[in-house]
């Protein structure tokens, strides 16, 4: 089928941050791609960094990594989750990334001369970018999530790069999607919009009319509430969408569908649907998940978990959605318990908090804050026969522990938490000493999507049905491999290497009920209609 002129949608937020504008963009993205068409999602951050990578998971979240080893916003996962595709480092774009560009390209002389100035030149490489995204993915249809919030002074650069390419493109050619927030006061009762019309009048400010309001509430938008936003913010009722609260997030492309968005949106585009919407899986997994009435209870022991006085579960986003994916798949309705590794540090007798649980989950980190903690919480599962699932971080837990406790090796440790450790069982790779030295932290981490041959008589290899796989990595340190016979010796399978540099990515413990940890991320490639395998394994131990 002839491709179309690429079309673009921007999705903008308004009154208050974290409101969804990352899902929204991922529901839409998925239900125009129900329709034939090949669709594409962007993340725009606001932010000078050049990635996520650098930056603290209670600060702004999980970060999450591609295929191709870009340290990326949680949005990018999202978007992975609903279309199902491996998105790259072009679609991914931050402030950092576009000053970067410019000025190298000023110290190029490619500017031949100008007088390079914030505008137009930024703005202009942010188009560059935005559409250079779309044209490596091949898509017809390109989402643009701009980070933030309308009115904040760091995003006024790409709200401009916006404006310019609906100038340059026409109004069917460039879609401006607003989501912002109703609240209800409780000393009010009543649903208000004044904080929409606010907003969507200082996009306006910006030259930008939205043809989209998407209304975020705890409850439905009405149709008083509806008309009145139509009044005073100039979009048709049929544009002004409701998009409350639910029992969970994939739910939302079936809220978005019943309002026909998708609809709406091609024919704005001058678009007709290639062929009707085939939701009727997601349909399916909405059902299967509301009809979970048996739980099972899994423990995620970490660190990253509070902001002030506030909790943060999304430091572990990707795991949590691979929980879920999993347990949904077993008819299972997932309890997810958030343990601070800390705790256990204090007293001991708190790790008995752990027998209320069908399994444990050690998930990746740095540092040696909660570390103790966590090797604590590994030996007591090992030794209880509790399910475990070790994450990066958590691999080198186990084999910390392992070590330790029955190996014999007293006082083995990782180097990044005791450099003179007698018994460096888990050490940093040679390849990272040298840029640790000159202080280079910034994406050079062992990243992205990296090979893995299974053994045949593992568990792992049970849940694959394969012997080379392929899954991606974040972190320094790696198993020593001075000390994988004594492992082995002990009754330690290492189930599975890389096999260029014969790094160890997988250990179990075979007479365990489910002991397994991995050296790279599984959960970051979990999908809601395809759980990961590791994970549908440790589920069913768990079940049983």
């Amino acid at each position: 089928m002839a491709k179309i002129k690429t079309r673009y949608i921007f999705v903008t937020g308004g009154v208050i941050s974290s409101l969804g504008k990352g899902i929204t963009s991922a529901s839409i993205g998925m239900l125009l791609k129900s329709r034939g068409f090949d669709v594409v999602n962007v993340k725009c951050e606001m932010y000078v960094n050049i990635d996520a990578g650098t930056i603290r998971p209670t600060e702004h979240g999980e970060v999450f990594v591609t295929d191709d080893g870009i340290e990326t916003d949680q949005d990018i996962g999202a978007y992975e989750r609903f279309l199902n595709t491996d998105l790259t480092k072009a679609q991914f774009l931050t402030t950092g990334q576009i000053y970067q560009e410019v000025i190298r390209r000023e110290r190029n002389f490619e500017y031949e001369g100008e007088d390079v100035e914030v505008v137009p030149h930024v703005p202009e490489e942010i188009i560059r970018r935005i559409k250079e995204a779309g044209t490596q993915a091949g898509a017809e249809i390109v989402l643009v999530e701009l980070g933030g919030t309308i009115g904040e002074y760091q995003g006024v650069l790409f709200i401009e790069a916006s404006r310019m390419m609906e100038r340059e493109l026409g109004r069917d050619h460039v879609i401006h999607i607003h989501v912002s927030y109703l609240p209800v006061p409780k000393s009010i009762g009543e649903m208000k919009t004044k904080p929409v019309q606010y907003s969507v009048r200082t996009l306006n400010s910006y030259g930008i009319q939205p043809h989209f309001v998407v209304g975020r509430s705890e409850e439905g938008l009405d149709m008083k509430r509806k008309e009145k936003i139509t009044q005073f913010c100039g979009v048709d009722v049929d544009h002004v969408v409701s998009n409350p609260d639910c029992e969970t997030i994939y739910e939302v492309p079936l809220i978005l569908e019943e309002q026909k968005v998708a609809t709406t949106l091609l024919r704005d585009m001058g678009l007709k649907a290639r062929k009707k919407n085939g939701i009727s899986e997601w349909k399916n997994l909405v059902k299967k998940i509301k009809g979970a009435t048996k739980e099972v209870n899994i423990a995620v022991v970490g660190k990253y978990f509070k902001t002030g006085d506030f909790a943060l579960e999304d430091s572990y986003v990707s795991v949590i959605e691979a929980i879920k994916h999993s347990a949904w798949a077993h008819d299972l309705k997932p309890n997810i318990h958030w343990i601070n590794s800390e705790k256990f540090e204090k007293d001991k007798k708190e790790l008995k908090i752990l027998d209320k649980m069908d399994g444990v989950i050690v998930p990746g980190g740095y540092g040696k804050r909660g570390i103790e903690g966590k090797i604590l919480t590994v030996q007591y599962v090992r030794e209880n026969d509790i399910p475990y699932l070790g994450l990066c971080l958590g691999l080198q837990m186990a084999v910390i522990e392992f070590s330790r406790n029955v190996c014999g090796l007293k006082g083995a440790n990782s180097t990044e938490m005791n450099e003179k450790t007698k018994y460096p069982v888990i050490e940093v790779m040679e390849s990272q000493k040298k840029l640790l030295a000159r202080s280079e932290y910034g994406g050079t981490n062992r990243l992205g999507a990296y090979d893995c041959q299974v053994k045949k008589d593992s568990k792992s290899y049970k849940q694959y049905k394969k012997n080379i796989i392929s899954e991606r990595h974040r972190h320094r340190y790696e198993v020593n491999n001075d000390y994988t016979d004594t492992l082995e010796e002990n009754g330690m399978l290492l189930a599975g290497r890389n096999p260029e540099l014969n790094l160890v990515e997988i250990i179990e413990i075979p007479d365990h009920k489910w002991f397994v940890a991995t050296q790279f991320h599984p959960e970051f490639k979990s999908r809601p209609l395809h759980p990961h395998p590791l994970f549908m394994g440790f589920v069913s131990a768990c079940k049983k």
